[in-house]
């Protein structure tokens, strides 16, 4: 049973929709009758093996944040970034394990699509860009 947040209180569902990676269903307290919502995505068992071999599981958080950053103070909408987000693990959870750099290169692509400027800056820390001729060459490789 999943309490209120306000109150602690025991909650009903009012509303469920199975989405195309998710449930959303709305909930409403019986003690203080306030609502919210909950989503609920199936839980992964994923291990990402990273760069020095070592491996964790995988934090949908953590991917999450890198994409915030890149986006910070761009005209993206916190909708792009739970799509963009989506697509990066719908191509990743086909299997157990997934290298580091395939998370990234998804991560990329999308940013691609959804702001040149967010796709730079994800790129910056992401390929270690080290000079300014490093940004020279990816932003001609973007032009193209």
């Amino acid at each position: 049973m999943v309490k209120c947040p306000f109150c602690t209180g025991e909650t009903k569902v009012v509303d469920k929709r199975d989405g195309e990676d998710n449930t959303r269903r709305r909930r409403e307290c019986d003690s203080c009758e306030k609502r919210f919502t909950t989503y609920e995505r199936p839980s992964v068992n994923l291990m990402v093996v990273k760069k020095d071999g070592t491996r964790e599981a995988y934090d949908r958080d953590k991917v999450k944040s890198g994409i915030l950053r890149a986006c910070e103070k761009r005209p993206v909408s916190a909708e792009d970034v739970e799509k963009a987000l989506n697509n990066v693990e719908k191509a990743i959870l086909d299997t157990d394990e997934v290298a580091s750099t395939k998370v990234g290169d998804k991560v990329m692509r999308e940013l691609k699509k959804l702001d040149k400027v967010a796709y730079i800056r994800f790129a910056s820390v992401y390929r270690e860009f080290d000079d300014i001729s490093s940004f020279e060459k990816e932003v001609k490789l973007l032009k193209q």
